[in-house]
């Protein structure tokens, strides 16, 4: 008998349509996101030029100027430090208080679960100068209700103007963004811990252990990776703050610079504020470090924290 002829597989076409969903979206991303990105870039490596709209190329200078200088140094190293107090004040209070909130909200006999859920994520969807103004009034030592309730209480000699005090104004705006967003963590651990298979919490039940235990032996474990998102939304959206301090202190940050971040110190430097003279290329350096601090967060997060994880599922 004759051999069969060997019959060659057909490739399937390739998937034209991809493209049109992706150009469009990718289109879009590039103008208002890549470019201005990669064009910031740029500019942190010119200084302004004498003709107008002139620029001389000056290499890392900017970087150098901003690092070292007596003047620009004092302003950057300030903000970044109050941008590092600002995540730290998230990730101890708003992050453990949203997984205490999730892990509430998903006990099998609490009534009213939806009501509670959506009243605590409310204020997430408030704007920045509606939450600004609202605790500027509550808190104001001169017609703020704050001193009143205080005093309802036992506890008016406990009362200062927190957003007047440069030892207090950081803090205080750290927890006014903690009210805010609280709602956001709460969420996603929510939904994570709704992702747990009943039959493991029964079965931690029936070998006796208790709630407490069931949380951080068997929950808490199976949503680590959910912790880690939080994380890193956590660390990306504080160096990306600037709405609510400077709805609240104004671009100068006060009370002397004791809430200036790295958003407010960037919108000064590259806008100007008052009399002083916006400088675009000082301003885009500062945006280039605060994408290459980002950046750094970020990878130490994949490399290290998603990793870690992974193999730990695995």
């Amino acid at each position: 008998m004759a051999p069969r002829p060997v019959q060659k597989r057909s490739r399937k076409p390739f998937p034209t349509h991809i493209f049109v969903f992706l150009v469009p979206a990718t289109l879009v991303y590039t103008l208002f996101m890549i470019y201005p990105l990669a064009d910031s870039l740029r500019l942190s490596l010119f200084a302004p030029g004498s003709g107008p709209g002139g620029e001389i190329f000056v290499g890392f200078q900017n970087y150098i100027t901003l690092l070292t200088d007596e003047i620009w140094s004092v302003r950057f190293w300030g903000a970044l430090k109050n941008n590092f107090i600002f995540f730290l004040i998230h990730m101890l209070v708003q992050n453990p208080i949203g997984l205490l909130l999730a892990a509430l909200l998903s006990a099998r006999r609490l009534r009213g679960r939806d009501t509670y859920r959506t009243l605590l994520f409310m204020p997430t969807m408030l704007s920045f100068v509606i939450v600004g103004f609202i605790w500027q009034l509550i808190l104001s030592p001169l017609w703020g209700i704050s001193s009143g309730l205080m005093n309802l209480v036992g506890l008016e000699e406990y009362f200062r103007p927190w957003l007047g005090l440069e030892s207090s104004a950081l803090i205080t705006l750290s927890l006014i963004s903690v009210w805010q967003f609280v709602g956001i963590p709460m969420m996603l651990f929510y939904a994570a811990l709704l992702g747990i298979p009943d039959e493991l919490i029964e079965a931690a039940y029936v070998d006796g252990a208790t709630a407490w235990t069931i949380f951080w032996r068997v929950k808490f474990p199976l949503i680590l990776p959910t912790v880690g998102i939080v994380t890193i939304l956590t660390y990306v959206g504080n160096f990306n703050a600037f709405d609510l301090i400077y709805t609240t202190q104004g671009a100068l940050a006060g009370p002397n610079f004791s809430t200036d971040i790295l958003g407010t110190f960037f919108h000064r430097t590259f806008f100007g504020f008052q009399l002083q003279l916006g400088n675009q290329t000082m301003g885009s350096t500062v945006a280039a470090m605060m994408f290459l601090i980002i950046l750094l967060g970020v990878v130490l997060y994949l490399f290290g924290w998603q990793r870690r994880v992974t193999t730990y599922e695995i």
